[in-house]
């Protein structure tokens, strides 16, 4: 692969059925370097096989279809593009038929909409959809970003990466019908986020998450709610203790599944800690006492929903649950009453979205040859009906994932992976390091592993102790000492590879990673930089004591990973190591991350620059935290480009 096949990338989002199950309806994502924005169809796909997909509709980005429960309507989010301007608006909530015609619009919010889901006598949809303040993000035409008046912060959580301030702009419930002329009705009101609804089967209710607690914004409890269509009969179904997300009725409507990590310490802590699948009854309007307690159905340490764009579908016979599992991603189905899930899909390959209707299971899923595809389970397999990823393998280069698990000094089993290039090598190497660090790398097509592999490097990867999908106690070691355990096992990778494969060049390594993979670069910069030529940073932690007051979530994070004793954390943080760092680094951050502010990357360059190590410092404008995977596209391809010139003049291929 490479850096300029990036816009052979199609990636498929959930599917959802017709109610008889003869048909899924997918939208797909891609690149476009032309007009440097991400396009998205939606894709009719028969489900028996009989016809190839066909394209559904031709927005400029049409996402998040939902079919009607009678089968009518799809309908589908669409941001479109003006073709004068090139400027492309905020998603609104449309509506297509089922058997052909002409969308139609059904909302024109000023910030865009999202979530949406059917009513079950297919009248109505919910969704969420923000509400910004008067004269803000552009609700008055005369004034613009820089003259909006100040905003007073009294939160700690107040603003996120990738999106901005949240405090003037909340996110809240919604219902239109479709069929009259009226403007859609706002369900919740308050200054409070509300996220994820969904309708009981009976069209009485509807179930969302919100923080609408006393103290809510300096803690991370959210809690599961339900009220009325009209917003009246408000309650709470938990009461405190998780950070609750994704909550859907069950099948009989008497309970109200959902996904949570359950807090420990003031209610800030959620690091290195599984996404478990939970239910809790709901009890009928004016009932006596206290709810019920919720109960967890899965296996705090074994199972944990991947991250972020899991799902929960709950069906008669269980709910079904996307789970991260040793790279993989799998979906399980979990009894209603807990014990041991059934595994409906596995393998080497990663879920990314379920629909049931109609007896029919519908999957989109991934793979180390594609970046998604839409299947069916077919008795005890996959039938696969699309190839919109076909690109890959015949005229674009895959390189295999070779499967590998190295010893730690103490004993301990590291999984990994190595990509080879062609040829007999020897190859110069690559050290790869995820972010999180609670996230896995795994089976599936990595564009940044496949242009590195295909440009001439082997690549070296794995989920070291922090890493998620393979148990909460594999996670949660790295605790208050990260640098030194992650460290351990990220070298016993890299020594494991090396030993077992003579084709790669010892005598040249490199390292690299982003966000938390940002943070071990630099520190194995620093604490072992013999073993390597050269490193990339990008968009890294450096700093934790600035990283705590200048990330949106350092105000939690730092002191629940690494402790929070302020000697602890200046200890753990690679600027202290900076004046062991000897070898050349490439430092790559965005001027607008807010996860990992800008600043951690000045830092670090000037500690180096002052000291006279040769480093340099790509900055890219406009863009966030999430650039080497949703940035602009031509961004990802400078971002390429600017990587492999790195190499090339540090770790030359011959």
């Amino acid at each position: 692969m490479k850096p300029s096949d990036l816009p052979a990338l199609r990636v498929p989002g959930a599917p959802t059925l017709s109610p008889d199950g003869r048909h899924a309806v997918v939208s797909v994502r891609y690149p476009d370097l032309e007009t440097d924005e991400y396009i998205a169809h939606l894709w009719l796909v028969p489900t028996d096989g009989s016809a190839p997909a066909r394209r559904l509709t031709n927005g400029w980005r049409d996402t998040d279809p939902r079919w009607s429960p009678d089968g009518r309507w799809v309908g589908f989010v669409r941001a479109e593009r003006d073709p004068a301007t090139g400027k492309v608006g905020k998603p609104q909530l449309w509506l297509l038929p089922a058997d052909g015609g002409e969308g139609r619009r059904l909302t024109d919010h000023p910030l865009g909409v999202a979530e949406p889901v059917w009513s079950p006598d297919s009248g109505r949809l919910a969704y969420t959809a923000r509400v910004p303040e008067p004269g803000r993000y552009g609700t008055d035409e005369q004034v613009g970003p820089e003259a909006e008046p100040p905003r007073r912060i009294t939160t700690l959580s107040f603003r996120v990466d990738n999106l901005g301030f949240l405090t003037d702009r909340r996110a809240h419930v919604w219902v239109v019908d479709i069929d009259g002329d009226g403007e859609p009705v706002r369900v919740t009101d308050g200054d409070f986020d509300h996220d994820g609804v969904d309708w009981s089967p009976n069209g009485e209710l509807l179930t969302f998450v919100a923080a609408r607690h006393p103290g809510a914004g300096d803690d991370l409890r959210s809690d599961v709610w339900v009220c009325q269509p009209d917003g009246s009969g408000l309650r709470a179904l938990t009461a405190g203790g998780f950070n609750a997300m994704n909550p859907r009725f069950g099948a009989d409507g008497g309970t109200v599944c959902f996904v949570a990590v359950e807090l420990g310490g003031p209610d800030r802590s959620v690091v290195c800690r599984n996404a478990g699948l939970w239910s809790v009854p709901v009890p009928a309007p004016g009932s006596p006492g206290d709810a019920a307690a919720p109960v967890r159905l899965t296996d705090q340490d074994a199972y944990h929903l991947s991250r972020p764009a899991g799902m929960i579908v709950p069906t008669p016979d269980g709910v079904l649950f996307i789970d991260e599992h040793r790279g993989s991603v799998r979906l399980l189905r979990v009894p209603y009453g807990g014990g041991e899930p059934a595994v409906a899909v596995d393998g080497e390959r990663q879920v990314i979205g379920v629909a049931v209707a109609g007896g029919v299971t519908a999957v989109t899923v991934s793979d180390p040859a594609s970046s998604g595809e839409l299947a069916v389970l077919d008795g005890g397999g996959l039938k696969t009906l699309t190839s919109w990823g076909d690109a890959f393998g015949t005229e674009i280069g895959v390189r295999p994932m070779i499967e590998l698990t190295a010893t730690a000094p103490d004993g301990y089993p590291v999984p990994g992976w190595v990509l080879r290039p062609d040829g007999p090598g020897p190859h110069p190497v690559l050290l790869m390091i995820h972010g999180g660090p609670f996230f896995q790398y795994g089976w599936t097509l990595f564009d940044e592993a496949q242009v590195y592999a295909g440009a001439g490097y082997a690549v070296v990867m794995g989920n070291p102790r922090g890493s998620s999908g393979y148990g909460e106690a594999h996670a949660q070691v790295v605790r208050g000492n990260v640098g030194e355990v992650s460290a351990t096992d990220l070298l016993a990778l890299l020594d494991a590879a090396l030993a077992g494969d003579p084709a790669l060049d010892r005598s040249r390594v490199g390292v690299m990673g982003g966000s938390h993979g940002g943070f071990m670069t630099t520190w194995l910069a620093a604490h072992h930089g013999d073993r390597f030529r050269a490193a990339i940073s990008e968009r890294a932690v450096n700093s934790i004591d600035s990283f705590t007051g200048s990330s949106d979530i350092g105000w939690f994070f730092a002191d629940d990973l690494y402790g929070p004793d302020r000697q602890q954390q200046a200890e753990q943080s690679p600027l202290t190591h900076a004046d062991r760092i000897d070898i050349p680094m490439l430092i790559i951050h965005s001027e607008q991350d807010w996860r990992c502010p800008v600043e951690q990357a000045q830092r670090l360059f000037v500690a180096l620059q002052r000291r006279g190590v040769p480093v340099e410092l790509l900055l890219f404008p406009g863009e966030g935290h999430e650039l080497s995977r949703s940035g602009r596209p031509r961004h990802r391809l400078a971002r390429f480009e600017a990587v492999l010139d790195w190499w090339s003049r540090h770790l030359p291929l011959s």
